[in-house]
């Protein structure tokens, strides 16, 4: 009865995230998104048919008891070949994209049938790995949430299910005249930056917008997606900032996630600070060797869209929090003057600041900052002088626990609300 009821409540959340990922297919074409989705409409990433996918492997993994059948050292040994395959295929990947890029080689399918062929069978060995890996590491994340109370009737629920896969790139619009996401539209995963470019010139000028297309590492979908990475640490609290996710879809911060701004940001900044918590404990628990190892990722790593900043791994002398929160605070100082063109050509200045001190950063624009501004667990930053991130951190520092926290934001409607707990 137990499970009929788990299984049940787990039913309810894939209805409801389906319905926010499928729910604006046929609005007005009056509808601002419909008017971006005109330029997008072909080049869409097909969220039902992964989902069904990665449903079914987890269904088979559930079945042969993974990974109550393994001992503990098994596990382990498991996990780490699982990251090394993972580690020699983005090798491989990187080095077809570079023999497919150079002018140089005439012939690409002779040049580049080696690699090809030791892609075949890393993938194949990948797809044996994965299921037993996967389930391993959800079962570690599901024993922490366990203990730190975020259960319903004794369990997490929805279980802890992610799949890792090269995810979908998303296209971000912003206003010109102020910084606010209007649009988050998920594309195919294997578009070139030639198509990205091409993409946003297009939506820019019929649109008058600023759009940018990015990396994301997560999308809280069910099973959730996680982007493909050898970084332990990040991989466990990308799965944890995912279900985080899935939890709050049954609450009314996840539900209207798209409702306001504010809200986004809360929700964003509520998944990464408790998935950072949650992914730590696991850490401590079952990785403890990893504590002070550093791992940088090997590309840049973010319902639904998740992305730390690309300076959080890496930090040469260049403070890059602190230079991108400058940049955005004079950005907005700009923009509520009315000086459009004047803080388009600011950011673009600054770009070149952060691509002479080794960040590669294709364009920063209003696009770009309505994006990684609403990760704000942690001060500085793309947030710029936003209030809504201060106010989640604050009320994490005022809980008891993080059940406590998550479960208090969770029930929030606005940001008047968070504001009013965390002035009692």
């Amino acid at each position: 009865m137990l499970q009929r009821i788990i299984r049940g409540l787990e039913l309810t959340l894939v209805l409801v995230i389906l319905a926010s990922v499928t729910g604006y297919s046929n609005p007005s074409l009056t509808d601002k998104l419909e008017k971006i989705r005109a330029y997008t409409r072909q080049i869409e990433f097909n969220y039902l048919s992964w989902m069904g996918s990665a449903a079914m492997l987890k269904l088979r993994s559930a079945s042969i008891g993974v990974p109550y059948t393994i001992e503990h050292g098994a596990q382990k040994q498991i996990v780490t070949e699982y990251l090394r395959t993972t580690q020699s295929i983005l090798e491989k990947e990187y080095l077809l994209e570079q023999l497919y890029a150079d002018a140089a080689i005439i012939d690409k399918d002779l040049a580049t049938e080696p690699t090809r062929s030791e892609l075949e069978k890393l993938y194949a060995r990948q797809t044996e790995l994965a299921p037993f890996a996967e389930s391993i590491l959800q079962d570690q994340v599901s024993q922490i949430l366990t203990e730190l109370g975020l259960t319903a009737i004794g369990q997490p629920v929805p279980n802890v299910w992610y799949h890792a896969t090269p995810l979908p790139l998303a296209l971000i619009v912003s206003p010109r005249d102020r910084i606010e996401q209007t649009a988050n539209v998920s594309l195919e995963t294997d578009l070139t930056v030639d198509e990205q470019v091409a993409l946003e010139d297009r939506v820019d000028q019929g649109l008058n917008t600023s759009s940018l297309v990015v990396h994301i590492g997560g999308v809280g979908v069910y099973p959730t997606m996680v982007m493909r990475s050898t970084d332990m640490n990040w991989v466990l609290n990308t799965i944890a900032h995912e279900w985080i996710h899935n939890y709050l879809t049954l609450r009314p911060l996840g539900f209207f996630y798209n409702g306001s701004p504010e809200l986004r940001t809360m929700n964003e900044t509520t998944a990464s600070i408790a998935g950072n918590e949650i992914g730590g404990l696991v850490i401590e628990r079952f990785y403890p060797e990893l504590i002070r190892a550093s791992h940088p990722p090997l590309s840049l790593i973010s319902a639904p869209f998740d992305h730390p900043e690309p300076g959080d791994f890496l930090r040469p002398p260049f403070d890059f929090r602190a230079e991108m929160n400058k940049t955005r605070v004079t950005a907005d100082t700009l923009l509520a003057e009315g000086k459009i063109e004047e803080a388009e050509a600011y950011m673009e200045s600054r770009r070149l600041v952060f691509l002479k001190n080794g960040y590669l950063l294709r364009k920063i624009n209003q696009a770009y900052f309505a994006f990684h501004g609403a990760y704000a667990d942690t001060p500085g930053g793309a947030a710029g002088q936003d209030p809504v991130g201060p106010a989640v951190r604050a009320l994490r520092e005022q809980s008891e626990s993080l059940a406590d926290f998550v479960n208090t934001i969770s029930w929030m409607t606005d940001f008047e609300q968070l504001q009013e707990e965390i002035n009692q």
